[in-house]
């Protein structure tokens, strides 16, 4: 299902464009448009002593009281805070500033807290956060995703609506993660659940403000802002300034990522730090890609509407007025499977659109081969929060979806900017990355992502891509034209290890004598036609010979990286223009980012098809794209350049 359910912290969860090169391309031009205005002016930035800095203000902080131990730079485990039979559980509804499910009161969402023993006598302790739509559970297998055999630019056929998930009025707890790591280190642990979903009030909504503005109560709350209520519809309140500083930290997998950064775009005062992982922030890029319809890695026909049923889990009293007004109105009006274009239901969906309001500092991980939330996510938001003058470290890992960063890295992250301490933390490296093969509690320091040494080369394609044409570091001129044939039925591992085929173009650099570092956003431009008005169009860049065995290169088998576009919107994303036989389009875009290392005795290729079994939708076989080669090129990003490329392959 879309975005994974937590597990206890600190074990990483399973399941759920790029940083530009010299030429941004159009889909990227678009997205910067768009970006144009979240380009705040310098904010405060990380690292003064004894200050926070969420929200824009200067706050200080008292000095730490006897209890807390810290070394190197981390808060420890220590007598005071680690006896869990002293340590205080409540729960609460907090209320909002919104009614998202239309009955004219105010929605309530439900908390709990764990805190140490001593704040019962007078200690104030910062907060880890996380907060979800899955804590009340998920919807089980009920077929509720998009058919996705259709021809492309028709209606989509009708999906199998869900019921959501059974309700639980009788829960007590909503969850224990964060818990044992942080609660004995001298924080208090915070959960909610989302609108709509547990015992919380409101609507589900997929992205919608009320996910952003419902943990911004609660942080509200725990700041002495906000109305803290002992049941769902009572008036006894109950507070938290006697025992919280104020000072938040956020943390998540997956959707449990997404709602700190969510959280975050708000601005609001006291969420000093959040620890997104994997974290889907823009849900445009999660259901779509360049204008083309493409779903999560192992989860097609998902899309928004599908996600509403995966985690509504509220109270089945609302549950027909959310259906109807978001799932059936908001969301089925606006995702649009038939186009694929961007709209404005998207960028109200688009984190990336409201990042000029962040001010956490922020730790980020990500997985290089994660095909669910896809690594673009983390690099362009890390990019813009940059851009705000707020401190980002970044962690990088060659696996897939998940992956938490070491538990230090962690903490002196939360130990720097919830306790104050001047760990030195903003001049630590700015970027990890577990290497090949390596441990990911070990990974290797980099002063940034992109590697600072990281240049585009432009390569070129030779004919003779049905079998496997060269890449060449100069345009060749008269290689003339190739075609590709649709063929849906056909997996891309299966057209990447053909010696030849009709349904795909393969083009690959002479065998590697040294290991060649690749650290940043590959780039293709194709100009190509088709003979129908629309088309998928998929592209992987690849290790050849392919690797028989599926765990290769990292569990991903012999894929560097990957991209799709629909070549309707070469020109918007806002309006595709339907496809003319025999007159070409260029097509430029980003496939997904990448910092790996390639060994000696592979090939680097690129290879282009129409669709993507695994990813896009699935038309009948026998569209024909003719891609002109001589209008074609990849750029990649080589850390040394055409020099450490030229030197590679010698």
């Amino acid at each position: 299902m879309p975005i994974t359910p937590p597990t206890a912290a600190p074990t990483p969860l399973p399941r759920s464009q790029a940083r530009f090169a010299l030429v941004a391309s159009p889909f990227t031009l678009a997205l910067l448009a768009l970006l144009a205005g979240c380009r705040a002016a310098a904010g405060p930035a990380g690292g003064a002593p004894t200050t926070g800095t969420a929200g824009g203000a200067m706050t200080a902080y008292p000095a730490l009281p006897s209890a807390y131990a810290i070394a190197e730079g981390q808060s420890q485990v220590t007598p005071a805070f680690a006896d869990s039979t002293q340590w205080i559980r409540e729960r609460l509804w907090v209320e909002t500033e919104f009614d998202s499910d239309y009955d004219g009161k105010r929605d309530r969402v439900h908390v709990d807290v764990t805190r140490p023993g001593a704040t019962g006598s007078g200690l104030k302790v910062p907060v880890v956060y996380e907060t979800s739509p899955y804590f009340a559970g998920t919807l089980g297998n009920d077929d509720v995703f998009w058919p996705v055999k259709q021809e492309l630019g028709a209606e989509p056929p009708a999906r199998k609506l869900g019921k959501g998930v059974p309700f639980n009025a009788t829960r007590t707890r909503i969850g224990n993660s964060q818990v044992r790591t942080w609660v004995p280190r001298g924080f208090a642990v915070v959960h909610s659940e989302s609108p709509g979903t547990g015992l919380s009030q409101g609507c589900v909504t997929i992205g919608g403000m009320n996910e952003s503005l419902a943990p911004k109560a609660v942080v509200d709350w725990l700041n002495g802002r906000a109305k803290g209520y002992t049941t769902v519809d009572g008036q006894q309140e109950v507070s938290a300034t006697s025992w919280s500083t104020g000072k938040v930290g956020m943390i998540g997998t997956s959707f449990n990522g997404t709602l700190p950064v969510a959280v975050a775009t708000t601005g609001v005062a006291g969420l000093e730090a959040i620890i997104p992982v994997s974290p889907n922030n823009s849900y445009y890029r999660y259901y779509r890609s360049n204008g083309l319809v493409r779903a999560p890695g192992g989860f097609q026909g998902e899309d928004v509407d599908v996600l509403y049923d995966y985690v509504q889990s509220g109270n089945p009293a609302t549950r027909a007025i959310c259906n109807e007004r978001v799932r059936d109105g908001i969301i089925g009006k606006g995702i649009d499977r038939r186009t694929g274009d961007l709209s404005d239901f998207w960028t109200q969906r688009d984190y990336l659109l409201q990042a000029k309001g962040i001010r956490a500092a922020m730790l980020t991980a990500h997985g290089f081969n994660d095909w669910n939330v896809m690594p673009s996510h983390t690099v362009l938001m890390a990019d813009i929060v940059r851009a705000n003058k707020v401190p980002v470290q970044m962690y990088f890992h060659q696996g897939g979806h998940g992956g938490e960063p070491p538990l230090p890295m962690m903490n002196r992250w939360f130990t720097r900017y919830l306790l104050g301490v001047q760990n030195g933390v903003e001049k630590d490296p700015r970027s990890y990355v577990v290497r090949e093969g390596a441990n990911r509690q070990a990974p290797t320091p980099y002063a940034a992502y992109p590697h600072p040494e990281a240049l585009p080369v432009k390569l070129y394609p030779g004919n003779g891509g049905r079998s496997v044409g060269v890449l060449a570091f100069a345009a060749l001129g008269g290689q003339g034209r190739e075609t590709i044939t649709d063929d849906a039925n056909q997996s891309g591992a299966a057209l990447a290890a053909a010696v030849s085929s009709p349904n795909r173009l393969l083009f690959a650099t002479p065998a590697l004598t040294q290991p060649l570092h690749i650290s940043g956003t590959a780039q293709v431009t194709l100009r190509l036609s088709s003979n129908t008005p629309a088309a998928n169009l998929s592209v992987w860049l690849v290790e050849l010979p392919w690797p028989a065995a599926a765990n290769a290169n990292g569990g991903n088998g012999g894929i560097i990286t990957r991209g799709w576009a629909d070549p309707q919107n070469a020109k918007s994303l806002r309006v595709s223009e339907p496809l003319k036989a025999g007159e070409f389009v260029t097509v430029t875009f980003d496939l997904e980012p990448d910092d790996q290392i390639v060994p000696v005795g592979k090939r680097i290729g690129l290879m282009v098809m129409s669709s993507d079994k695994d990813f896009t939708l699935l038309p009948n076989p026998g569209t024909v794209l003719t891609l002109d080669l001589d209008g074609s090129s990849l750029s990649l990003p080589v850390v040394g350049g055409v020099a450490a490329l030229q030197r590679a392959i010698q």
